[in-house]
């Protein structure tokens, strides 16, 4: 049983883990290319990262409950009764996208008032204001592929990721260093490269839907105005996921703008440590994304006792993976980071941040694949609440006071760092506490299995 389910979370999950992983590599791309033409506009365009990033997965995370949703509607063999719902979907994402639009246009004030240095300020406000003209297209196309997830298929988005990564690549290098005829426009270009490919996967994506698999759903069948119930019942499982991702996105960029204030060395480094902690994490947020299937598919089916046994091995493989990674991360910490730039004061201080992302893998990872399978049970509002509490109440004030120095001498970026692990230890165990719980109460799956 342990090793048939291990078989198809590795189904559901590799395609999944490539897919973020070729998500993972255009956030590459921009830090890399942008720290190699100067590191001022590697420092511009991570601000701008750190703005339109969390508000962008807290909006997309009201259209991420289609996963479980259509996961469950499978397992109970209605799959043709989606249509309605994905419809609802599109329609809240487009919403979506004029709140996100709105937000990261507007950025300015935000990196006034952290006092961030004028000129990588400028480099992230044109960054942003580049990129919101592809939001509606990217928007419609991560409801679409949320609803692929749900149905069992993982390969075909993964193809799109890995597609648009070329397409990105390419775009940066003519954008950024002024090639083809085109204007040099350094931090800038990369937002306007990001634009386009965002573009460019929605236009991929809509290929999927004249599937047979896909036309099941009944999506196009119709065109439907907006219909409340069902964009409720999204909002319900949806908004708790998107505030999840928003909360931990949030508390980051946060820290960044703190990191900022220190310098742009600081900032650079600090950016490339994330960078890579991001590549670690895909993994478990992949193997979590794949529990979510799984779990609703069973939820949905009625097989609880099973529903469980995914969760808790998924659980053991997230564990097994964060000893590899954190013994990876100690071991190649200098080669890892020298990818990124060849300022060698960033990369020292970079180099030493790795050891304090080593460390919190443990509880990073499992926390994230245990978000996953609570997600499968449509179980989302507790868990926002518990990463709510690691990351504001324990991580940032415990990072402020360690970077800032309030109680001894300032810890600098290092601080920050280690506040964040205490936050992530905090949620883990919280996380897990309510994973088993839920997993062991059948009355609740059914009454989070009705929503």
């Amino acid at each position: 049983m342990i090793w048939n389910e291990i078989r198809e979370l590795t189904r559901l999950g590799l395609p999944m883990v490539g897919t973020q992983f070729f998500i993972m590599a255009m956030g590459f791309l921009d830090t890399a290319m942008a720290g190699h033409y100067a590191s001022v506009d590697l420092a511009g365009v991570a601000l701008g990262g750190n703005i339109l990033w969390p508000v962008f997965m807290l909006l997309a995370g009201l259209t991420m409950a289609l996963t479980p949703m259509v996961a469950h509607f499978r397992g109970e063999g209605k799959v043709h009764q989606l249509g309605g719902l994905v419809r609802q979907g599109i329609w809240l994402a487009l919403f979506s996208s004029a709140i996100i639009i709105a937000i990261i246009t507007h950025a300015g004030p935000v990196f006034d008032f952290f006092e961030i240095d004028p000129t990588a300020s400028d480099i992230a406000d044109r960054y942003l204001k580049a990129a919101a003209w592809g939001i509606p297209g990217v928007m419609a196309y991560v409801t679409l592929r949320y609803v692929c997830e749900g149905l069992g298929h993982t390969v075909e988005p993964m193809l799109i990721a890995g597609s648009s990564l070329l397409i990105n690549g390419t775009l940066n290098y003519i954008l950024i260093y002024g090639k083809l005829g085109f204007p040099e426009m350094g931090g800038e270009g990369c937002g306007w490269a990001t634009a386009i490919t965002m573009w460019c996967e929605l236009v991929l994506m809509l290929f999927l839907i004249s599937r047979p698999w896909f036309r099941e759903t009944g999506l196009l069948s119709r065109f439907e105005w907006l219909h409340f119930d069902n964009l409720l019942s999204i909002i319900k499982v949806g908004l708790p996921i998107g505030l999840t991702s928003f909360i931990g996105m949030a508390v980051f960029s946060v820290v960044a703008f703190f990191i900022g204030s220190i310098g742009v060395t600081a900032l650079a480094a600090h950016s490339i440590a994330g960078n890579i902690n991001w590549a670690t994490f895909v993994i478990p947020m992949s193997l979590g994304s794949a529990a979510s299937i799984r779990v609703g598919y069973f939820v949905g089916a009625g097989d609880f006792a099973y529903a469980r046994q995914v969760s808790k091995t998924a659980f053991q493989i997230s564990l097994v993976y964060a000893l590899f990674t954190s013994i990876l991360l100690i071991s190649g910490r200098h080669l890892i980071t020298a990818i990124y730039s060849n300022d060698l004061i960033v990369l020292e201080v970079a180099s030493s941040l790795l050891i304090i992302v080593a460390i919190y893998q443990i509880v990073d990872c499992t926390q994230a694949t245990m978000i996953g399978s609570l997600r499968g049970y449509k179980d989302t509002r507790v868990p926002m609440v518990y990463s709510l509490i690691g990351y504001w109440i324990f991580a940032l004030p415990i990072g402020a006071v360690l970077g800032f120095g309030y109680i001894s001498e300032p810890w600098g970026v290092y601080g920050f760092w280690t506040g964040m692990a205490l936050g992530l230890f905090f949620v883990c165990m919280l996380v897990g506490r309510r994973l088993y719980q839920t997993s062991h109460d059948d009355e609740r799956i059914r009454a989070f299995a009705a929503i």
